[in-house]
């Protein structure tokens, strides 16, 4: 509405919309809502640490970024990071977390996908903002009836306590870091935007253990070690932006 430009509703312009609305919101956001009532900020962190190695590998295959030996060596190191978060006793204080854990990576998964068909797919001289809000009104479509259906509607009632401000905190927050990251991509290539992901993970670390004064077992520190390998590697030979 502030820049008066009309919302594209053709059919390649819907499909854009509810693709990235499915697997850059609605999917992944239930699957990391859900899965952080069992899983610390910190080991959640650590496994969006996996987005730009799914990225790349999706990249690989369809062309977009070269490959190269230090990427598919990185790519094992990711999965080295994951199995010494689940596969020891001792990794995780509840092992009836380990099935969120691989929620988690079903959530990168989709994210990896996401950045993929943005960078195939995106419609051109199209400004990410448009797109931006056709896919959050696509994910709000598609989350609507789950909604209703469990009764998690939050009634926005006066005075705003500290549920209403987290929304609201929230959906500033996903509009300008998602306008920006869809920007990235498009202008830098997926593999490149999705080393976010160095931030992603060693900030959630660090908030966890700033304000959940968060303890890791010595396996989930050697997982951080291993993904932060895993994300040298893989951004390294990165594909020139344009």
């Amino acid at each position: 509405m502030l820049t008066r430009q009309r919302l594209p509703l053709e059919r390649s312009y819907i499909l854009v919309y509810v693709v990235c609305g499915a697997l850059g919101s609605a999917i992944p956001g239930v699957l990391y809502f859900y899965a952080i009532i069992h899983v610390s900020p910190g080991v959640l962190a650590i496994t969006m640490a996996m987005v730009p190695v799914m990225t790349f590998i999706a990249a690989a295959v369809t062309k977009i970024e070269p490959k190269s030996f230090l990427r598919f060596l990185g790519i094992g190191f990711g999965v080295l990071s994951i199995a010494l978060l689940v596969a020891p006793s001792d990794s995780l204080p509840d092992r009836s977390a380990i099935p969120w854990v691989f929620a988690m990576i079903i959530a990168s998964a989709c994210y990896a996908a996401e950045n993929i068909f943005i960078a195939s797919r995106f419609p051109k001289k199209t400004n990410p903002l448009v797109i931006l809000c056709g896919m959050f009104i696509a994910a709000t479509i598609m989350m609507t009836p789950f909604i209703v259906a469990m009764d998690a509607f939050v009634p926005f009632e006066r005075p705003w306590r500290s549920s209403e401000w987290s929304i609201i905190s929230l959906a500033f927050l996903s509009v300008v870091c998602y306008g920006l990251f869809v920007w990235l991509i498009v202008n830098a290539g997926p593999v490149f935007a999705s080393q976010t992901a160095y931030l992603i993970t060693v900030s959630g670390v660090l908030w966890g253990i700033l304000f959940f004064s968060e303890e890791h077992s010595v396996w989930v520190w050697a997982s951080l070690v291993s993904m932060l390998i895993a994300l040298i590697l893989v951004s390294s030979h990165r594909k020139t932006a344009p």
